[in-house]
């Protein structure tokens, strides 16, 4: 797996579909892959990893091994929990209710607990630090049930851990999979003028149509959440793009949708594909329905990784798990890294 990261990109985000979705193990090969080719890495986390027993689920957890040398963003509360040296280089400015985050290099190898910052510029901030006392890259470990840190603002590339935790039915799950990845791989918006104006009302959190002849029409919600109705008297028979700078979900698509029948003329834009809050089925029926959705900045998925056991006690056989996986996701390297190799 080191391969497609090591000189290729300085941040890793590793996401999961949902707890136990294999995101640790993930982690865990990839150190130690780092370790045996003596590549220095960072390693932070949005939320809490590393514990044996999972607070919330009360299961076992794999455990993350850090070699000596590896680079840290933590809380101070974090620093005794594992057995892992940790000499502390760097005390920052952020707080969490399990303490300060603090940067540190591991002198002896060992087990450690990962909880760093809560914010996505923090979390940003931090990688950045490590990367200048060394690291060739860092890898942000990701929290339950969130795609936001493999935004591109905060990894330039993204592996997504995917698993039958997700149903009993591996076909469902395959079709879960399917979807994520599709979002994420949205396509983009090509025009740099119509970019570099819809960045502009992004970075200013403003809802807004922009015609054929790059006029902009701001509209006056703060969300879009609730309002798919009065975005649908906004468009116009030369409207080409609808900017949404927050979530898209639904409820909006539907109001939308039931207002005019111009939303078939233009592109919803969002800033990328961690903004979709809609399932397979739905959105299936979304686009057979003519909606098209481009984002502003295309998520890097780099790789999926699975995991055939799920905690309830249920697996799936590995190999015919990969083996159909990888028939129907075919542009992304797909692997079981215990069964080892694509």
């Amino acid at each position: 797996m080191l391969e497609f990261i090591n000189g290729k990109y300085k941040t890793i985000s590793i996401v999961g579909m949902a707890k136990n979705s294999g995101k640790t193990v993930t982690l865990n090969h990839l150190i130690g892959e780092a370790g045996e080719q003596g590549v220095t890495i960072g390693i932070t986390s949005i939320g809490r990893d590393g514990e044996s027993l999972d607070i919330v689920t009360e299961t076992e957890k794999p455990r993350i091994y850090v070699e000596a040398g590896t680079l840290i963003a933590t809380s101070t509360g974090m620093i005794g929990l594992g057995d892992a040296t940790i000499e502390i280089l760097t005390v920052t400015e952020y707080r969490t209710p399990l303490g300060e985050i603090v940067i540190g290099r591991v002198k002896d190898e060992g087990y450690v607990e990962v909880a760093g910052p809560q914010l996505l510029s923090e979390i940003k901030n931090v990688s950045d630090i490590m990367l200048n006392l060394g690291a060739k890259f860092v890898i942000i470990d990701g929290a339950l049930d969130r795609l936001s840190q493999a935004a591109p603002a905060i990894s330039e590339a993204t592996i997504l851990a995917t698993g039958a935790v997700l149903s009993r039915d591996i076909n469902k799950v395959i079709e879960e999979t399917i979807h994520t990845v599709n979002t994420l791989s949205l396509p983009v918006v090509e025009d740099m003028k119509v970019r570099n104006i819809i960045r502009k009302l992004m970075d200013n959190n403003e809802i807004a149509v922009i015609d054929e002849n790059k006029k902009v029409t701001n509209i006056p919600l703060k969300t879009a959440l609730n309002g798919g109705h009065i975005i649908g008297d906004y468009l116009r028979d030369n409207s080409r793009y609808l900017v949404i700078p927050g979530s898209l979900v639904k409820k909006t698509i539907e109001d939308l949708r039931r207002t005019t029948r111009r939303y078939k003329n233009i592109d919803i834009v969002i800033r990328d594909g961690t903004k979709i809050f809609i399932n397979p089925k739905d959105w299936l029926v979304f686009l057979h329905a003519g909606v098209r959705v481009k984002v502003l900045d295309p998520v890097n998925l780099i790789c999926i990784t699975l995991n055939p056991y799920a905690p309830a006690g249920y697996y799936f056989e590995p190999r015919e798990f990969l083996s159909k996986m990888k028939s129907y996701i075919t542009k992304i390297p797909v692997m079981d890294l215990v069964l080892g190799g694509e």
